[in-house]
Order: C-alpha cells, then sequence, then structure tokens
C-alpha cells in the first residue's frame, strides 16, 4: 500500500508544496514545531533513510539545501534545524525547522496552529523565494 507521501507526490492526496523536482518534494508539516517547517521527501519510496539508494541519498540534502534557502528567505531565524525521525511516516523525509535556539527541535513543545489557509499562503511565499 502506498505510503501517505508516496500518495501526496502522485496527487491523490493534497498538499502545501514548497518545493519539487523530478525526484524530491518538499511540502509543509501539517503539524509544525515552527512556521515553515517544511519536510522534504524522495519520491523514491523507502521506509529507512539509510536504505535508500545512495544516489537518491547524493541528491537529498542538495535539494534539502534549496528548500532551507527559501525557509531563511522567509521566515526570520538563525538556521534551519534539521531532523530524521522516520517513525511518523514509513516513508524517507528529513524534517527541516526553522529555530533560534536548539529547544525549537523539541517535539514535545506546543505546536501553534495554521490553518489550512495559512499554510497555503505560506507554501505560495516560500514557492516564490
Amino acid at each position: 500500500m502506498p505510503s501517505l507521501f508516496t500518495r501526496i507526490i502522485q496527487r491523490e492526496l493534497p498538499a502545501h508544496i514548497v518545493h519539487e523536482n523530478d525526484k524530491y518534494l518538499s511540502i509543509l508539516d501539517i503539524n509544525p514545531l515552527k512556521e515553515g517547517h517544511s519536510l522534504v521527501i524522495p519520491k523514491h519510496e523507502i521506509d529507512d533513510i539509510f536504505e535508500q539508494p545512495d544516489q537518491v541519498l547524493k541528491g537529498l540534502l542538495p535539494f534539502a539545501k534549496e528548500v532551507a534557502q527559501k525557509i531563511k528567505k522567509v521566515i526570520p531565524c538563525q538556521r534551519i534545524g534539521v531532523s530524521v525521525i522516520g517513525l511518523e511516516v514509513p516513508h524517507t523525509h528529513v524534517h527541516l525547522i526553522p529555530i533560534n535556539t536548539i529547544y525549537d527541535m523539541d517535539i514535545r513543545q506546543d505546536k501553534p496552529k495554521f490553518s489550512p489557509q495559512d499554510l497555503e499562503k505560506l507554501a505560495e511565499r516560500l514557492r516564490a523565494a
């Protein structure tokens, strides 16, 4: 059965797309730690990041860098934190989170709430960056 992310990649499910090419997709996280929290997803569906083919991994970080640069242009922050947890959805994905302190990466913190309209407006700003 296709993962949630594969279904988004195939446009079977909606998402707030930030950036895309033929091998990778970036979307806004719908339950973000911070405004601008995005996911970078290889279109090659494999659960564990370390089971991805080397070619997929070689392109993952440069693609994530492009997304991170967009986030930094739109969201004031000191850094873009990077996290690969991999337990939420069985499809490799990298979290890019705008941060100002190490505590901004704590998944136990209260999360901001954004409407679908707010997320789409932010995705538009990120795509334009």
